[in-house]
């Protein structure tokens, strides 16, 4: 009996302590939650980085012919916008049975020019098409 009083006399100033503090949002600490993501992110940005390295290489590597591929191809996409003139115009794509795209126009095409006149010959009576 007096083992166990002893014992119970012991332990009496460890109850005695304060309970211990956890931060809280309000002054200015992370909870651990938000400590637990801080973690997984930065191992998931250690991790990806060579990965992140490597492509941004292969991107340096790749801008010269990109970049001539965009001069070369740009004049001919605005002649193609400028041949569509308005998405609205069109109907959505129709594939044939085998396999041909037809994309309709739904609103007429007016002529930009007026009607020609016959071409006239030229001196030797020779006509350019």
């Amino acid at each position: 009996m007096r083992l166990v009083l002893a014992l119970l006399f012991a332990a009496a100033p460890a109850f005695a302590e304060d309970p211990p503090v956890t931060p809280k949002a309000d002054d200015g600490g992370f909870s651990l939650m938000e400590e637990g993501m801080k973690l997984v992110m930065r191992g998931m940005m250690e991790e990806m980085q060579p990965a992140l390295d490597e492509m941004g290489k292969a991107l340096d590597e790749a801008g010269p012919a990109l970049k001539g591929f965009g001069e070369e191809i740009g004049p001919k996409i605005r002649q193609l916008i400028a041949l569509i003139d308005d998405i609205e115009n069109y109907d959505a794509p129709v594939m044939l049975p085998n396999g041909d795209i037809l994309i309709r126009r739904n609103a007429p095409l007016l002529p930009k020019m007026g009607p020609q006149a016959d071409p006239l010959p030229g001196p030797n009576g020779e006509i350019e098409l």
